[in-house]
């Protein structure tokens, strides 16, 4: 089977239920900016980053490939390859399990630091600009509301996962303070 098909040259892309939108639709933008949002995930995981942190990270490329799942299925009524609320509640669970290792915050940080921190946070305004489009797509198309839930917990996860890395290469975020 060759990878081109050229049956998107005409400027439309094929979604769940054999139809086809203009590669411009909100929903194809959204879906297209979980996957942006994924691949940049896999560049912070060629770095040489902790095995607790690979592995998350990891679970969540898979995650996201079951929100671009999601996305580009307009029939809500059909429930295969969702995100699912208790996917929103392992993130949470994670924010609260890496924020032990972590000084509450009582001022803004500018993004930066560790290389493998200042990626994470570069993945987190991916992800922020995600939700937007999620957002967006939802005021047109009703979506799922637990993927806004998910993507909207996974930005505050790779802060929280960016300044870990932070910590644990001894990088002070105080002189990232605003």
């Amino acid at each position: 089977m060759k990878i081109y098909t050229k049956t998107g040259d005409d400027g439309t892309t094929g979604v769940q239920g054999n139809s086809r939108l203009k590669k411009s639709h909100p929903r194809i933008i959204a879906y297209g900016t979980i996957d942006e949002a994924n691949a940049f995930l896999g560049i912070v995981l060629s770095d040489k980053i902790d095995s607790d942190i690979a592995d998350v990270l990891i679970q969540i490329q898979r995650d996201l490939f079951i929100a671009g799942a999601d996305l580009s299925n307009p029939n809500l009524l059909d429930n295969k390859n969702r995100i699912s609320s208790s996917m929103v509640i392992k993130i949470e669970k994670l924010i609260d399990c890496f924020e032990t290792e972590l000084k509450p915050l009582t001022y803004f940080i500018l993004p930066g630091g560790h290389i493998s921190a200042a990626k994470l946070h570069f993945a987190r305004a991916i992800v922020r600009r995600a939700e937007t489009c999620l957002v967006l797509l939802n005021e047109q198309d009703e979506i799922n509301k637990n993927c806004v839930k998910y993507v909207n917990r996974l930005s505050d996860l790779l802060f929280v996962l960016g300044r870990v890395i932070n910590k644990r290469n001894g990088i002070d975020e105080n002189i990232w303070k605003v």
